[in-house]
């Protein structure tokens, strides 16, 4: 099965959930230009994700969905406004949605969680799941430890629904590796930041356009919370105090805030520049349609020339 056999999109990509980036007007655009376009829950109550969801709804005809982070505060109220909105997809993140998984699917919608483990991976499919999103650790923002290579085909051989996967894509060949690997489509994130349309500050784009291959780093880890962000400044400090064996208060009192500072601010010396280690491979600010349809076409021009490969 083929990722657009479940969302009735152009292309078998949907768009990445990124908190305080993937708004109603981003995800509308990513629609717009084929791909299945998320709202993300980040940061927001029930209330500014219906507004954001509205905001979608009014510059897309095209399938959307939202981006549920299950450790949000408001998610109880946020899983009832899903069904309210009559939200079509539905993503999640950060534990089980099996208890809001009855009335979404009776409300009509497939839900895909994202899992970091095979054992994830099972239990979401219990709970119902439609497919289920294999992200490895190469992504950005909040990452698991196994990496895209190695949990894709191992969570392929266990669950029986269709796989999509994410981290470390940004090319038609990488996205031609994954569908050898047992996906049906994938997720992205890192290389829509440098769109034209993504509603980050131009110092974020530039920072990811200048990036290189080692140019990420994770913090959190001590915590149990590992993110992958752009090494700078905040990130440096975060590190040296986490080896020196810092507390949750102290280091949180780094990280605070940083997010925003980044997107709204273009603070890329004190933000928290989140970024896949994908990063390197970008080189320019595109429209959102170029870096999708170059992503397709690519990757059915590498699984045409498959066969030629000599081993």
């Amino acid at each position: 099965m083929n990722l657009t056999d479940l969302t009735g999109t152009k292309y078998p990509i949907i768009q990445g959930g990124m908190a305080n980036i993937a708004t109603g007007e981003f995800a509308a655009a990513v629609s717009n230009a084929g791909g299945l376009g998320l709202v993300a829950s980040g940061g927001m109550d029930a209330e500014a994700l219906r507004e954001q969801i509205k905001i979608c709804k009014s510059k897309t005809d095209k399938p959307f969905g939202v981006n549920l982070m299950l450790m949000n505060p408001d998610v109880e109220n946020i899983a009832q406004m899903l069904i309210e909105e009559k939200v079509q997809f539905i993503t999640t993140g950060a534990g089980n949605p099996g208890k809001y998984m009855a009335g979404w699917k009776a409300m009509g919608a497939k839900v895909f969680p994202v899992v970091a483990s095979v054992a994830l991976a099972k239990v979401m499919v219990r709970s119902g799941a439609d497919a289920v999103i294999v992200e490895g650790g190469e992504s950005g923002g909040h990452v698991g430890d196994m990496t895209t290579m190695t949990l894709l085909p191992q969570v392929a051989a266990a669950v029986d629904v269709p796989i999509i996967a994410a981290g470390g894509i940004a090319s038609g060949e990488q996205m031609a590796a994954v569908m050898l690997l047992g996906a049906c489509g994938v997720q992205i994130g890192t290389c829509l930041l440098v769109s034209e349309e993504c509603p980050i500050h131009d110092n974020y784009k530039e920072a990811l356009i200048k990036a290189k291959d080692n140019a990420t780093t994770v913090t959190g880890r001590s915590q149990g919370a590992p993110v992958r962000i752009i090494k700078n400044e905040m990130a440096r400090e975060y590190l040296k105090l986490e080896a020196e064996g810092a507390g949750r208060e102290e280091l949180e009192r780094i990280t605070l805030g940083g997010l925003r500072r980044a997107v709204v601010d273009g603070d890329i010396i004190r933000g928290s520049v989140m970024a896949g280690q994908v990063c390197g491979q970008l080189s320019a600010i595109r429209p959102v349609a170029d870096i999708l349809d170059d992503l397709y076409v690519n990757a059915k021009h590498t699984l045409s020339n498959a066969s030629t490969i000599a081993i």
